[in-house]
């Protein structure tokens, strides 16, 4: 199979890398950069396991093809947690027991950080709308919605 050069910036370092066209955006980080933090799920788009963020946005990392990404700017949980913007998250998922098992926590972190970003204190209602995308088998969302309340309530505060 041809391979294709695609070149993006992946938490904030230029990558250029030669990739088979069909390889997705999560194996390619995965994979090739070696960023396991998103992870391969259903392989659908359903589960949201493979969370990243492209240009900003929150994307499927296993619908979007590395090739989609040329010039692009991606961003991994790593990325996000090595910049220290998710500390206060992160904080407040281990205190309220949000992570459980910890599978979908990058994808919720990601997610959360989204909505969070757009400002204000949202309901209960608005984090879970938000978050209907990620599945969680494990802590049944009830703390992970109060941890990500807690969060924009202390952000709202300054």
């Amino acid at each position: 199979m041809s391979m294709l050069d695609v070149r993006m910036t992946v938490n904030g370092e230029a990558v250029t890398e030669s990739v088979e066209p069909r390889t997705t955006l999560v194996d390619f980080v995965r994979e090739t950069l070696g960023l396991t933090g998103s992870h391969v799920g259903c392989e659908h788009g359903v589960c949201g396991a493979c969370t990243v963020l492209l240009d900003g946005v929150i994307v499927r990392g296993c619908l979007t093809l590395a090739v989609q990404c040329d010039g692009a700017h991606v961003e991994t949980i790593e990325g996000v947690s090595d910049s220290g913007d998710i500390a206060d998250l992160q904080d407040a998922f281990r205190r309220r027991n949000a992570l459980q098992c910890g599978f979908c926590t990058p994808a919720m972190l990601l997610t959360a950080q989204e909505l969070l970003a757009r400002g204000g204190i949202p309901s209960r209602d608005t984090i879970r709308e938000h978050l209907a995308g990620n599945y969680c088998r494990c802590t049944g969302y009830q703390a992970i919605v109060d941890a990500i309340e807690s969060v924009a309530q202390q952000r709202a505060k300054g």
